[in-house]
């Protein structure tokens, strides 16, 4: 059932109409390769009728289980203020929970780590297919493998490259394109589902389970494959903060997968037809790319260059969506802090990181020239959306369960559908691991690594500050009876625990000999929701006179902006002298009696010096900060 927008319709419209360019590029450039793939898995010249229409069932029921009836109709509903994706999950299951269960943690670690080895691969992937297609163009059949891989090279470079500029300018142009995209689907496949009308028994899922039961172990290579229809669902509740649950689902159920089916059910006609002429004329089976086939001569040449364009705005989607997760990863306290730029100045979800932006390049260009075809690289493709899924379904439970108030039993039983296909889906993607799917497993275990040490080295992190601090209430006391050299202004020390001395207060107090009027101890919270109000993020606690104690509350989407902030404090940061900000500047040196492995170390300190500099994450002015350094073992 749809959510009853209360937008007026040429508003719903709009949103439908952006949501068709930017959520569902991923899944609609699909049609490229992934019946093509699934076919090739099936076998050579053995393959038969009802091997057609097996692999175009499973292709069709993928589509209706997985992302009409698990996304777009359960999913879409678990949304946290109106904000999605495997991170506001994690972000929801930890407020359920209060917290306390790591296994929240792990899971939305696990999800946003598998993430980045799907990003890599989705525009390698999808831009190679479409480049591809040219050899199905008359006069272009003999085009070499160097030409194909340097445009491709050519078009991803100059995508990441313009990601610096912003994608405000030309984002209004992703709905339109996407939606003669679309229109182009259902056109070829109408065009052929006549040619061979049999093809529709594909609806029947005893056709699906009929495959599965006569292939065996080969029917699970043919189901890894299929799961190619379904890769870029998890962007339908990702993108759900900047479109709404109505227009998502509205975009899906009424263009977007009618569109795919008649697309499938096309290429599935055009593959019977092929097998019947290849029967009579006492030849072989070939398998071919039946996408680009389906359109005529001449519109092959046009085809190829719409396809590109949906195959540059489907990987524009995927590296947008790589920002936000980064910027919401970071917030949450899951990745050191990194360069950030805002690209728009009327939409804050406008982001450039130049860190994320080129670290991605890299890997997409390794891929490219490693993999050199799109048929090798679909081998690749895969494991780690379905892991994700599996993530999404675990955490969809938890949620259920503690959020939503459902019984345990009836909340299993619901979603044992949906968990048991994604499993299995992963165990026909876990046999493809030697083939390629290795590539996304290491690009996930690396960025985990990542995650789990800076997990791992916080924590260690902020028990030794506390074992090696003092107590702030007894500091204040302390000053109180036998008072410094008092000096005008206001100073603001940010810490991460209210209860412990700063150490830039510590160092300011033993090297300056000198307390300003008015100290400020700051803490910044995540908070494990969108956005905070400005008018609820400040929360005051009186130390005595000279101290306060203040915590900001954000949320892991808002854009942090300390100076502003405080400034609602009323009288918090007037007086004379100005405003000073005090931030403590860690070295990390490995302990003699360390509480972390040397490699961890070694790896925690690396992130630790290369984060961005936190004034600037803070919005702090720079001729405003005093930096103090302090060595901190681990």
């Amino acid at each position: 059932m749809l959510e009853k927008s209360p937008l007026p319709h040429a508003s719903t419209a709009a949103l439908t109409l952006g949501a068709i360019g930017v959520v569902y590029g991923d899944i609609g450039t699909s049609p490229l390769y992934a019946f093509r793939e699934a076919l090739a898995h099936v076998g050579g010249q053995e393959i038969g009728s009802s091997d057609i229409i097996g692999v175009l069932s499973l292709a069709l029921w993928a589509l209706i289980i997985v992302v009409t009836l698990k996304y777009v109709l359960f999913l879409c509903r678990m949304d946290n203020k109106g904000e999605g994706g495997v991170l506001s999950l994690m972000a929801l299951a930890r407020i359920a929970t209060g917290g306390r269960w790591l296994i929240v943690t792990i899971l939305g670690a696990t999800g946003a780590a598998l993430f980045y080895g799907d990003a890599i691969i989705t525009p390698a992937l999808s831009v190679l297919a479409a480049v591809e297609g040219l050899r199905t163009v008359p006069g272009l059949e003999g085009m070499e493998l160097p030409m194909i891989l340097g445009l491709t090279m050519a078009i991803l470079f100059g995508l990441f490259a313009f990601q610096s500029r912003g994608t405000a300018g030309v984002a209004s142009l992703f709905g339109p394109v996407c939606c003669v995209w679309f229109l182009a689907l259902a056109a070829l496949g109408l065009t052929h589902i006549f040619d061979a009308p049999q093809i529709l028994a594909a609806f029947n899922p005893l056709a699906a389970t009929g495959f599965l039961t006569h292939h065996g172990m080969p029917g699970l290579f043919v189901l890894g494959a299929v799961f190619l229809t379904v890769t870029g669902a998890e962007a339908l509740i990702a993108d759900m903060g900047h479109f709404g649950r109505g227009p998502i689902q509205l975009g899906w159920l009424s263009f977007v997968w009618p569109a795919l089916t008649l697309n499938y059910l096309g290429q599935g006609a055009m593959a019977l037809q092929a097998l019947g002429d290849a029967q009579a004329a006492g030849r072989p089976f070939e398998n071919a790319d039946w996408f680009f086939l389906m359109a005529p001569d001449a519109l092959r040449a046009p085809l190829v260059v719409l396809a590109t364009f949906a195959t540059i705005i489907a990987s524009q989607a995927v590296i947008t969506g790589a920002y936000s997760l980064t910027h919401q990863a970071i917030a949450l306290g899951l990745l050191p802090r990194m360069t950030i730029r805002q690209t728009s100045a009327s939409q804050r979800g406008q982001i450039y990181m130049p860190m994320v932006n080129w670290l991605l390049l890299g890997g997409v260009m390794v891929l490219v020239f490693a993999f050199k075809s799109s048929s090798a690289m679909a081998t690749a493709y895969g494991i780690a959306v379905t892991g994700t899924m599996v993530v999404t379904s675990l955490l969809a439970f938890i949620i259920a369960w503690r959020a939503w108030h459902w019984q345990p039993f009836w909340t299993a039983l619901l979603l044992a559908p949906f968990l048991g296909l994604d499993i299995v889906f992963l165990g026909a993607n876990v046999l493809r691991i030697m083939e390629g799917g290795w590539v996304p497993l290491l690009v996930a275990g690396a960025m985990g690594t990542v995650i789990a040490t800076w997990l791992r080295g916080r924590q260690v992190m902020r028990l030794r500050i506390a074992r090696q601090g003092a107590s702030m209430q007894q500091l204040a006391a302390a000053l109180e009876q036998r008072p410094p050299v008092i000096i005008p202004g206001v100073a603001v020390f940010p810490t991460e625990n209210l209860d412990v001395a700063p150490s830039a207060l510590l160092h300011n107090l033993k090297h300056n000999k000198a307390l300003h009027e008015t100290n400020v101890l700051l803490k910044v919270v995540t908070e494990g929701v969108p956005y905070v109000a400005p008018a609820d993020r400040l929360a005051l606690e009186r130390i005595n006179e000279r101290f306060t104690g203040v915590v900001l509350h954000y949320g892991y989407m808002d854009q942090v902006d300390v100076p502003t902030d405080l400034s609602r404090g009323e009288g918090l940061l007037l007086g004379r002298g100005g405003t000073s900000f005090f931030v403590g500047r860690n070295a990390i040196r490995r302990a003699s009696n360390p509480m972390l492995p040397r490699w961890m170390t070694w790896l925690y300190r690396f992130l630790h010096r290369n984060a961005a500099d936190p004034t600037a994450w803070f919005a702090i002015p720079a001729n405003r900060v005093v930096e103090l350094g302090s060595q901190i073992e681990l």
